[in-house]
């Protein structure tokens, strides 16, 4: 007897789960024409909004700050603490060619091209330099680094701070725009032999150093990177 209650039962749970996937068929592959508001509103539970999922409306791909398009051009160019200097004619000139250049932006990405340069020269990896020097600089630069891995010598440098970061010059030649930045920073600098020994620099103490590269740019082109084309001393 209990045997047939068994299979009694199992044969209504059969016939149960038979029904539930016959409706999940039905509505899972069914759309009613209200999943965009239905998601948007489970989004907004979440704290989420369309607008904060610019990733998802590229194709997952991130525009970075100054890449693709040229921003709109401001309603007044933000000079900061250039109005008024001699640089200011040179900075207008190179806006009015390029909306998106200002001073603020662009000094921000000097300085963060100063430090992928120097740990880039200092570790003679030329991959990462090659796109950021013009051509004549790079040549100067693997040339240096090819004597100093010939010598058996490796270089170690540590920018501990930037204390000082100004353009100096800025102008249009052409179609090109130039500026040239002073860098004054703080750095630990060591150039060791084959056998790890110091032969250059002190680990423990910093030096200051001052350096004025000019970066350039064909304002025509529709590459945004500035590239480094010339490193002179200081006067």
């Amino acid at each position: 007897m209990s045997q047939g209650i068994q299979f009694v039962d199992i044969i209504f749970l059969a016939l149960v789960a038979g029904f539930l996937i016959l409706r999940l068929r039905s509505v899972l592959g069914r759309r009613t024409g209200d999943e965009e508001s239905r998601r948007r509103r489970a989004e907004e539970r979440m704290g989420m909004s369309r607008r904060e999922s610019p990733a998802e409306e590229r194709g997952n791909v991130i525009e970075l700050p100054g890449r693709g398009q040229q921003a709109p051009e401001p309603e007044e160019l933000d000079l900061g603490s250039y109005e008024g200097t001699p640089q200011e004619d040179g900075i207008r000139a190179i806006h009015a060619r390029d909306p998106s250049f200002e001073p603020n932006g662009f000094l921000r990405g000097a300085r963060a091209a100063f430090e992928m340069i120097v740990e880039a020269y200092a570790k003679g990896d030329k991959e990462t330099l090659q796109p950021l020097l013009a051509d004549e600089v790079y040549q100067g630069f693997a040339g240096a680094i090819d004597q100093r891995a010939a010598a058996g010598e490796t270089m170690e440098t540590r920018i501990l701070g930037i204390t000082k970061l100004e353009i100096r010059e800025a102008a249009m030649r052409g179609d090109d725009a130039m500026v040239t930045v002073l860098f004054q920073s703080e750095q630990l600098n060591m150039v060791l032999d084959a056998d790890g020994n110091v032969i250059e620099g002190d680990e423990k103490h910093p030096t200051d150093v001052t350096d004025v590269w000019t970066f350039a740019r064909d304002v025509t082109s529709r590459d945004p990177n500035w590239k480094l084309v010339a490193t002179t001393a200081p006067e």
